[in-house]
């Protein structure tokens, strides 16, 4: 709970892994992938309720043993290649309304391949909701390079359009600071998603900055090695 509102964490982690299969469970410095966000999940001093979406057994079994509820197996329809995050919070939000009958003011949306965030991360970003008065609040860390510098390529690789005139006369240094998505933390009120279909709504929603090197987005192995070499520094650290 926090300011009397209730909040309930989804960890979405289906089994069907393509590019690093089983990487939900993959041992990550002495314990599973999906471990890293169970435990800072419940590390928080706000959230109400950490739950698993699964449909893999093995996933299941890991996330209660590291304390984690799951209250149901996610059926297959919502475990594919077209499934999307918004079906799969309303699945869960449905069933704890009307299985449960459980209510939460607030859902908190953590993907299981962010093992850098923590749970002051989630505590900060709950705290930053209420700041601002928000109904939604996303992470973002800087992008890795000026976004000025990016562009689509043509089939036949083409470069003349490829960057805005400015942007090419630029040093990067005068460049304005870009973020992107890290993925780390949604956070929405359960009533205006269930209102947007979203949980990235298109008002009142604020971005939660954090630093590159708790933005880690684990999709392939070399995000994977990239992860132990930064949890192995942040242990050292400390």
């Amino acid at each position: 709970m926090y300011k009397n509102k209730s909040f309930l964490a989804i960890i979405p982690a289906r089994g069907g892994s393509k590019r690093l299969p089983g990487k939900n469970i993959k041992d990550l410095k002495g314990k599973p992938l999906i471990a890293w966000t169970i435990e800072s999940a419940l590390s928080s001093i706000y959230l109400d309720e950490v739950m698993v979406s699964t449909d893999d057994s093995e996933i299941a079994k890991v996330s209660t043993q590291f304390g984690a509820e799951l209250p149901f197996i996610r059926p297959a329809e919502l475990a594919d290649d077209f499934s999307t995050r918004t079906d799969v919070i309303k699945h869960t939000i449905t069933f704890y309304r009307e299985k449960l009958g459980k209510n939460f003011d607030y859902l908190v949306y953590l993907q299981p391949t962010s093992p850098l965030r923590t749970n002051c991360h989630i505590d900060e970003a709950i705290e930053y909701l209420f700041c601002k008065s928000a109904d939604a609040v996303v992470s973002v860390c800087e992008v890795e390079h000026p976004i000025q510098w990016s562009g689509i390529l043509p089939e036949d690789n083409q470069m003349s359009n490829f960057l805005e005139k400015v942007s090419i006369a630029s040093r990067s240094q005068d460049l304005k600071t870009g973020y992107r998505l890290n993925g780390a933390i949604y956070i929405c009120d359960v009533d205006k998603f269930l209102e947007h279909n979203c949980i990235f709504i298109n008002e009142n929603i604020y971005a939660y900055k954090m630093s590159q090197e708790s933005s880690v987005d684990i999709d392939s192995k070399l995000d994977f090695k990239f992860s132990e070499v930064l949890i192995t520094e942040r242990n050292n650290e400390n």
